[in-house]
Order: structure tokens, then C-alpha cells, then sequence
């Protein structure tokens, strides 16, 4: 590049302050949605931020801004919080406003209350307090108003009075042309009307150094002591600004607003700590009032809205708005100067000043890199290795371009290995300094990240692996190449030193190198990052003795060994993703002072300072308003102090909360919790209300709590509330329904029992009539067996009278028979034997037995079948004994039946006795009576 290129990139990158501002949060009046100008701040003591603006009062919890106009509509030019009254000055009124039950505010009008008579066109600028008395300035009055008694004084003035003031106990104020003066027992006392008070207008006093400091608008600063003068030395030329207003803060510095150049905040040393303008964070120019809140937060009330420096945070930023920087991808503190390593070369400035940044020339290009090495300042650029010195190139290694790294071997103390584009190459010292050496012969790969260790060389290449070289004793060329194995490759790896052990690290984790060469994953680094969800690379942190880091999910991670044991520590740091832009896989951080570490970005650099932590604030978090109301129909305002009872129907509830956090690096997050409907907790939200839509009736405790960044708020805030049940469930209601229920039940009951009892009487008669038809069945089965059985015992007796008639007829027969044998007998002896013949044939006679064996088979059925089966060898002589013995016959009635004597029976009897197998003790009849 030539000359008149380097001077024309130079004088682009000298435009504006080079300077590390607090984190500045901005507020345009598209957001808070009022007018332009403001003029006051003040604070109450719940930390809600009040200002005064040209639409009315303003109000900011943190979460929200709401716009109170006064009855007027006129512009508010004061505000002062005291206590739980928010006291405004506006164009012919003053007064107070005060927080209803429903979270709202009530304006009360001082004016009319106490019927005072004001100066036609007066407003009133400024509003302090003192021994009681509440105290309103105009141009032309001091009001000083007692509201315990209701009473009011008034302090008249000729001349004007430019502003009035408060130190200590104190009350000033500045008559035009005159003079200082003092209030005194509610009456004006000169202070003072040196020539250069009372031709100058005071814009505010401070004590300083146990001296009264008063800040004039455009004639310098002064301490005042013993009726003498004398200049407070600071590094500002005063006749080039208009002073408008001042604070001084907590930590004794003195910050300035202009009326067309910002702010600049001084120390008590009187050297400017910060330059703060329109071209490099603030919203506007014009400072119309400062404040600072019990944060440490500086508020400016500006022509053209509100800004809130958070002056204790410990980042600050250096944001390069016009794109001459660049992004940056290294830095390094060297002599006293701050160099920026960037896409667009190498930028510098001398340390915390507010210098601009200065190229050096012959840089232009990617700087990947910034090393001190042996005294020698070395920058490692995409044309190859710059040596700086004095601010300018003095000489160039060309040989192998794009240096990612410089690394010093230890065990040769004169070389330095490089990863380059092309790979590995080395530099040596020699008498008349560095001289490029040689490259390292048999590896190509693109060398971003590599660790010698034990006579090995570790190489990481993002894309293409992990490799492990063997080089030769004078790092000449590659003896071995062996790639290494990982079980994940992540996005992003990297290979390092720490604490002795080569890690290497990528997305996914963490693996430690084990005693065989091999790489498993650590489990101490993975609990070290098992809560996050997002994850850069691990990297050392530039200039650092053995620390690493990287971000994990919205923290920056330091990563320290253990000051006992060697398990790593992590140090977690909150910081928003507005301030985190850079380029993945570029992510560098160098530590440029004890506790103190500059992070390259895409736009600049963030500044880390860990001891200047922001202070453990308590933040406490408030409902401000509980709105309910029905489905279609207006809100209604709740009391926010006391439960509420809503009727049923108003069970859509709306809940605003808020805590008064003004950071600019976080934003306020909140999570909430309705029990009666659930236990749990909600995720954590940005949005500081919650509906909650058509509720079932019931008992309920909202529970709201906030975090900013890592820190909770110490409350949780609560509001109980309940929905009354709907009519139909009331306890009126469930009365009558108890009632109708016992009434139906009753009812029922009866209307059941009576049924019952209709069912059981029609189920008794069907029975009953069911009864007669079976006893109706049974008498006419009844009788039609008896008419069978009739039928049969006629029939049974005709059969037997049939038989006896004819054994009547066939004994008439047989005697008639005998009568003849007989008559012929009596002549023939033949005949008689021929008698006896026919009386032996009818004895016997076979016919009669079968009449016999008919008429006892109608008598007992069955008996001769069943003894057959049981005895089958009996013979027809034995059953017909058996039938004789059946019938109970005895054996002298029997003997003649069977035509044989008594003693044959006996004979008979014992016979069968042994056929039957009989025991001795058992009768022979009553066995047959068995069968």
C-alpha cells in the first residue's frame, strides 16, 4: 500500500474517541412515548425513576414507562421523590402525587390547596427540602411549604433567581447580578457577591475536598473558602463548553453536562476519567439534568431523551461505529500501548487513554496474532510475520504466509515455531535478530492450533483432524505423521496446554490425554459444563499464566487449576449476547491486567474488569397493578395490598410486577407461579405481566420473583386472590340442592317403596294365582292319576273277576266233573281212580300258577325281573317260592300251594337260604323285601 493509501486510512481511523465507555441504555421518546425534552430525575425508594418532561411526569420501574399528565396538560419542569410523595413543578401549579390501593398515582395540587397566589406565567424549576419544609423555586419566588401544618412562606426576589441548591442542610440559591445567598431562619442571607458569582451564572455547588466547589455555566470551577477563590485545575477547557447541569457521585467525581458537547465526568483529581457525546453513545448532546440513582447508574435527562450509564458495571465497551477498526481478533499490551489486532491490520493506542486508535502503516490485512517473544513484538499477519517496533513495521517474514501462531521451543532457546497457512515453519535468532530458519518438511495442513510436548508435535486442523508428528531433532521436516483419534468431533477444536495435560477441546467436550497417547473425554471439565446448553471452544486466554475460557450460554467462562488440587475451576461472569458479537471459531481474549481482560468483537472490544463487580444490589421486586375483568367487558383496577374477592365471572386476571434494574448488559427476567393452579414454576421470561384467562373458581397466591444476569431478586413478590364459586355452586345453592336432593331422595324412596310394594303384591297375587293354576295342575294331574289309577284297579278287578269267575267256572266245571266221576264211581272203580286223577291234574295245574304269577306282577312289578338279574340260577320252582315267601305267606300256607308237606317248605327255605349266600343272622324274607 502505498503512502497516500496509509495516510488516508490513517486519517479514517483517527475520526472520534478512541475511549472504553460504561454500557449505555438509551431511551428515545418512541419508547417511553412523551415528549422530547426532559428536565429532572429523581428516584423514590423502591428505585422507580421519575422525570420530569415537557408532556408531564414520567415514571420507569424497569419494566414499563407511564406517562402522568398534570391537570393542565402543561409541561413539568421538576421532580423531587421525598418519601412516598413524588413532588412536581410545572407552568403555574405545584404539588405531589401520591400511589393509590390500585398502584395508580392521585396528583394533589399544592396551589390550590393552600389558595396561593402565584405570579402570572411562573413555573417552577427546581424543588428541594430542608428542616421539614418542602421547597419550590421559580425565576421570581422560593415557595417553602410546611404540609404537616398546611402552611406556606414565600421568599420574593427583584432580580431573577437562576437556580436554587441543596448541600447538606443547606439552601442557596443565586440572585441575577447580585450574588450567592443562603437561607437562613426562612430568610435570605448573602453569601457572597464576588464579581465573579454575580456576573456568572452558577449552575450547581458541590463540596469537594471539605471545600464549597461551584460550577459556573461557562467561566470554570472554583473552590470557594474564606471569602477566596481559586480555580479547580482540570483537563478541560471550559470557555469551549456550556455548562447546563451537574452531579457529583458517590465515589467523589464531578460529572458535567453540556449544552451542545455531552458529558465528561471528572475525578477529584480533576483528570477527565470519561468523554461521553453524541459520537460515541449518548443519544443527544444537550444535558438538561444528571442523576445518579442507588445503583450507581448515571441518568441524563436529555434535550432528546433519557440515558442510563451504568457507571459500576464491570464490562466496558469500545464500540467502532464507522467500521474503521474492524473486527478484532487479537490483542496485547506492549510498551505502554494497547494494540488491536483486526481484519484491517494493526491498530494502537497508549493505555486507558482516550487517544484514538493509530494504524501502523504496512499493516493492512488480517492480523491473526500479537506475541512478545524474547523483548521482540511480533505480529502474526496473513502476509506472514511482522516485527514491530516503535509503533511501525521493521521487518516482514514473507516466506511463509499467514501466521496464526508464534511458539517458542523451550528446549531451543533461539527458535520459535510457527502454524502457518502452508503449515509449520521456523524463525532463529541469530546476532542481528530474527531470521527466518526453514518450513518443516512433510506437513501441508493449515497449522491454526498446535502444542509441543514430549519430543511430539500435536496438530489440530478444524477440518481435516488431529495429528500427531514426530519431528527431527532440528525441526527440519516430519520423521512420523499418525492421526490421532477423538470419539466425537466437534465444531471449533482446539488443542492446548493446561496444568500440565494436553487437552484438546471442541463442541462436544473436553479430552485429556492419557498415559498410552490416547484421548478420552475429562469427566471433571464435562460437570464443569454440565448445566449449559451452549458452548464455544476452550481457549487460553492471551497473556494469562495457565487460564483458560470460553462462553457458555450467556457467561463468560474462566477456567483456573484448583489452588489445592489440580481439578479445574470455573468462574462464571454474565454478559447479554448484544455485547457477544463475534466471529464463531475467532473468539480471543487477552488479559491486560490483574483482573482485567479485553474481549475482541465484531465492532470493537469489550473490557473486563472483575473487581470492579457490580454491587450485590438488592433488587426488589413489586406488583404494580392487578386488573380483572370479565370476558368482553372493561379491566377493573384490584387493591394491590390486600386480597381481593372476585365474583365469578371476573376470573380473567392480569398481574404487572417489575424491579428497578437499569443495565444495559442484562436484561430483567422474571418467572412466576400461581398456586391453586400449580406448583410449578414458570421458564424465566422478559415480560414482566401475565394473563391468566377464564380461572376456574377457587383460592389462589400469585408468586412473582427477577434475575438480572446471575443475581436474584431477594423478595419474591405475592398477591392472594379469590374467585368466589359461580350461583349455581354457592353455599345458597349447594343448600337447596342438599335439600331438593333429600327432598327427591325422599321422594324416590317412597315413590320406590310404594312400587316395591306394588311389585311385591303383583308378584304375590301372580304367585298366588300361579299357586292355585299348579294346585288346580296337581289336583287335575292329581285326579287324572287317580282316574288312571281307578282305571286300572277296575280294570285290575274286572281281570280278577274275570279269573275268579272263570276259576268259578272251571271249579263248577271240575266239580261237576267230580260229581260225574263220582256218580259213575259208584259203579266203577275206574271212575274213582279217574277222580283222583282229575283232582291231582287241577292241584297242579300250570294255568293256575300263570293267573298267579299275572296278578302278582300287576301287584309288585318288576320283583320276579329284578331277582332274575340278581339270582339268574334260580329255577321257576324257587320263584315261585320266592313270590309265595314274597307275599308273607307262612310255610303251612304254603305247603298246600306248592302240593308238598310243611317239612319240605322248611327244606325249600333252607335251600334257597344258600343260593342267596345268606349270613346266618339275616332273615331270609326280609332279604326278599329288599329286592
Amino acid at each position: 500500500m502505498n503512502y497516500l493509501t496509509s495516510f488516508l486510512f490513517f486519517l479514517i481511523c483517527s475520526i472520534g474517541y478512541a475511549q472504553e465507555l460504561p454500557p449505555i441504555k438509551t431511551f428515545l421518546p418512541e419508547e417511553y412515548q412523551a415528549q422530547n425534552q426532559n428536565w429532572g430525575i429523581s428516584q423514590s425508594d423502591t428505585g422507580v425513576i421519575y422525570i420530569a418532561n415537557n408532556a408531564g411526569l414520567l415514571q420507569y420501574d424497569g419494566a414499563k414507562w407511564e406517562l402522568h399528565a398534570v391537570p393542565d396538560n402543561s409541561i413539568v419542569r421538576s421532580v423531587r421523590v421525598l418519601g412516598d410523595k413524588i413532588f412536581t413543578g410545572s407552568f403555574m401549579d405545584f404539588g405531589f402525587w401520591e400511589k393509590n390501593k390500585h398502584g395508580s398515582l392521585n396528583y394533589t395540587s399544592l396551589v390550590e390547596a393552600l389558595r396561593l397566589s402565584l405570579v402570572e406565567g411562573e413555573e417552577f424549576w427546581n424543588i428541594t427540602t430542608a428542616d421539614g419544609w418542602v421547597l419550590f423555586q421559580s425565576l421570581s419566588r422560593i415557595y417553602l411549604i410546611d404540609l404537616q401544618k398546611g402552611t406556606a412562606k414565600i421568599i420574593e426576589s427583584k432580580e431573577n433567581i437562576t437556580k436554587m441548591f441543596t448541600l447538606g442542610q443547606r439552601v442557596y440559591f443565586q440572585k441575577k447580578g447580585k450574588g450567592l445567598y443562603k437561607l437562613e431562619h426562612g430568610k435570605s442571607v448573602l453569601v457572597t457577591d464576588h464579581e465573579l458569582i454575580a456576573s456568572n451564572r452558577i449552575i450547581n455547588l458541590h463540596e469537594l475536598e471539605n471545600k464549597l466547589l461551584i460550577v459556573t455555566e461557562n467561566r470554570g470551577v472554583f473552590f470557594f473558602d474564606d471569602d477566596k477563590f481559586s480555580k479547580w485545575e482540570v483537563d478541560l477547557d471550559f470557555f469551549k463548553y456550556n455548562i447546563y447541569s451537574t452531579v457529583q457521585l458517590k465515589n467523589g467525581s464531578i460529572v458535567l453536562g453540556t449544552i451542545s458537547n455531552g458529558i465528561f465526568q471528572i475525578a477529584v483529581s480533576g483528570k477527565v476519567i470519561h468523554k461521553i457525546n453524541r459520537a460515541n453513545g449518548l443519544s443527544n448532546n444537550t444535558v438538561l439534568a444528571l442523576f445518579e440513582d442507588d445503583q450507581a447508574n448515571l441518568w441524563s435527562a436529555l434535550d432528546n431523551g433519557v440515558n442510563c450509564i451504568n457507571l459500576a458495571s464491570n464490562f466496558e465497551v469500545f464500540i467502532d461505529d464507522k467500521g474503521a477498526i474492524g473486527t478484532v481478533y487479537t490483542s496485547a499490551l506492549h510498551n505502554g500501548n494497547l494494540y488491536l489486532g483486526t481484519n484491517q491490520g494493526l491498530f494502537y493506542k497508549r493505555e486507558k487513554s482516550t487517544d484514538v486508535f493509530q494504524f501502523i502503516p504496512d499493516t493492512e490485512g488480517q492480523v491473526w496474532i500479537l506475541k512478545v517473544v524474547d523483548d521482540t513484538f511480533f505480529c502474526g499477519h496473513n502476509k506472514g510475520t511482522l516485527i514491530i517496533e516503535n509503533e511501525q513495521v521493521v521487518k516482514t517474514f514473507t516466506e511463509s504466509p499467514g501466521t496464526w501462531d508464534l511458539k517458542k521451543i523451550q528446549e531451543k532457546d533461539a527458535l520459535i515455531m510457527q502454524g502457518n497457512y502452508e503449515g509449520l515453519s521456523i524463525l532463529k535468532k541469530t546476532t542481528t535478530g530474527w531470521e527466518y530458519a526453514n518450513k518443516i518438511e512433510g506437513f501441508d495442513i493449515s497449522s491454526r492450533f498446535f502444542e509441543l510436548r514430549q519430543n511430539k508435535l500435536y496438530v489440530n486442523h478444524e477440518l481435516k483432524g488431529f495429528y500427531e508428528l514426530q519431528i527431527d531433532d532440528d525441526f527440519t521436516k516430519v520423521l512420523a505423521n499418525r492421526k490421532v483419534a477423538i470419539k466425537e468431533n466437534g465444531f471449533g477444536s482446539s488443542v492446548l496446554n493446561f496444568n500440565s495435560d494436553l487437552i484438546y477441546s471442541s463442541s462436544t467436550g473436553v479430552y485429556k490425554q492419557q498415559t498410552d497417547k490416547t484421548f478420552v473425554k475429562d469427566t471433571l471439565f464435562s460437570n464443569l459444563f454440565s448445566g449449559y446448553d451452549e458452548l464455544t471452544t476452550l481457549v487460553p486466554i492471551k497473556d494469562s499464566e495457565n487460564k483458560l475460557w470460553c462462553f457458555a450460554d450467556n457467561t463468560i467462562a474462566i477456567i483456573t487449576p484448583g489452588n489445592i488440587s489440580t481439578s479445574p475451576q470455573i468462574e462464571t461472569i454474565p454478559i447479554s449476547k448484544s455485547i457477544k458479537n463475534m466471529v464463531l471459531g475467532f473468539e480471543n481474549n487477552t488479559q491486560i491486567g490483574d483482573n482485567t481482560y479485553l474481549i475482541g468483537t465484531s465492532s470493537g472490544y469489550v473490557v473486563l474488569n472483575k473487581e470492579n463487580r457490580e454491587s450485590n444490589y438488592n433488587y426488589h421486586i413489586t406488583i404494580n397493578s392487578v386488573e380483572a375483568h370479565k370476558i368482553d367487558e372493561p379491566v377493573v383496577s384490584l387493591k394491590i395490598d390486600e386480597k381481593s374477592v372476585l365474583e365469578n365471572k371476573h376470573n380473567n386476571i392480569r398481574f404487572d410486577y417489575s424491579f428497578p434494574s437499569f443495565n444495559k448488559i442484562f436484561s430483567n427476567q422474571y418467572q412466576y407461579q400461581l398456586l391453586g393452579q400449580s406448583e410449578h414454576w414458570s421458564d424465566w421470561s422478559y415480560l414482566s405481566n401475565q394473563l391468566f384467562e377464564n380461572l376456574p373458581f377457587g383460592t389462589y397466591t400469585f408468586n412473582v420473583r427477577g434475575r438480572v444476569g446471575n443475581q436474584n431478586t431477594f423478595n419474591t413478590a405475592s398477591y392472594d386472590f379469590e374467585i368466589k364459586r359461580p350461583f349455581l355452586l354457592s353455599n345458597a345453592a349447594i343448600a337447596a340442592y342438599i335439600l331438593f336432593g333429600i327432598l327427591f331422595f325422599l321422594a324416590v324412596h317412597r315413590g320406590y317403596k310404594w312400587y316395591y310394594k306394588k311389585q311385591q303384591e303383583d308378584a304375590l297375587e301372580e304367585t298366588k294365582k300361579a299357586l292355585e293354576r299348579k294346585e288346580l295342575e296337581s289336583t287335575q294331574e292329581l285326579m287324572r292319576l287317580n282316574n288312571e289309577k281307578l282305571k286300572l284297579e277296575i280294570k285290575n278287578k274286572n281281570q280278577e273277576l274275570t279269573s275268579s269267575t272263570s276259576n268259578l267256572i272251571k271249579k263248577n266245571e271240575i266239580l261237576n266233573t267230580i260229581k260225574k266221576a263220582l256218580q259213575k264211581a259208584e259203579s266203577d272203580k275206574e271212575g274213582i281212580k279217574n277222580v283222583k286223577i282229575i283232582i291231582d291234574k287241577n292241584l297242579n295245574s300250570e294255568e293256575d300258577w300263570k293267573h298267579f304269577e299275572k296278578a302278582f306282577n300287576n301287584t309288585d312289578k318288576d320283583f320276579l325281573k329284578r331277582i332274575k338279574e340278581i339270582h339268574p340260577d334260580l329255577t321257576p320252582n324257587d320263584l315261585r317260592f320266592c313270590t309265595y315267601l314274597r307275599l308273607n305267606l307262612s310255610s303251612k300256607e304254603i305247603a298246600p300251594l306248592l302240593n308238598i308237606s310243611v317239612r319240605s317248605v322248611e327244606i325249600k327255605r333252607y335251600r334257597l337260604r344258600k343260593k342267596f349266600d345268606l349270613e346266618h343272622s339275616q332273615g331270609l324274607i326280609d332279604y326278599i323285601w329288599t329286592i
